[in-house]
């Protein structure tokens, strides 16, 4: 599986669907990676322009990976590692590139009505499981900037609950994706 994960803190929208610049929260590092790491991710990418945010999170990742995080939990250590900090999704597709040896196929996630580009879990799965190598974009805040969406190759359909609600937090809406187009289940 040659799949790689990318958390988008920009383009993204605000409540009032302004484009904005999101911050790095340290649950979303500790948690996505964590994620990246159990279903077999090959690295998550955090993306981000601003240089006051790579530096928090690198401060971060140094406490986790050779700090005294690294002695007190090696398991978080281990999936803290997957991190990759770049300034933007263009350079995470080019760090992929140099590793892959092919562009990855960039799908991105969205909470929103399904469009022309949009693909099912099942479709999804597939190309997964195919080999080709793979990005899943995830936004932060209120999503990802219509910009992404267009640049993406598809749209994920989003994740319809019970009710009318739509708004899960990231880690959440990943930890589903992530379960949906790669986990493992017993044959009933």
């Amino acid at each position: 599986m040659r799949l790689y994960i990318g958390l988008l803190h920009y383009p993204v929208y605000n409540k009032n669907y302004q484009r904005i610049a999101s911050a790095i929260t340290n649950l979303d590092l500790h948690d996505l990676s964590r994620l990246a790491k159990t279903y077999d991710v090959k690295s998550f990418f955090v993306i981000t322009p601003l240089e006051d945010q790579q530096r928090l999170a690198e401060r971060i990742l140094r406490h986790w990976s050779i700090g005294y995080g690294a002695s007190y939990n090696r398991y978080r250590k281990e999936a803290i590692e997957l991190i990759t900090i770049v300034p933007s999704l263009d350079e995470s597709l080019k760090e992929i590139t140099k590793m892959e040896g092919e562009k990855p196929l960039l799908i991105a996630t969205d909470a929103s009505k399904q469009t022309e580009k949009s693909i099912t879990y099942s479709s999804a799965a597939k190309i997964i499981d195919s080999e080709r190598t793979v990005i899943l974009i995830f936004g932060t805040a209120w999503g990802l900037d219509k910009e992404i969406i267009n640049k993406a190759d598809y749209v994920l359909e989003p994740i319809v609950g019970r009710s009318d609600y739509n708004h899960l937090s990231v880690r959440t809406a990943a930890a589903i994706i992530l379960d949906r187009l790669t986990g493992r289940y017993p044959e009933h």
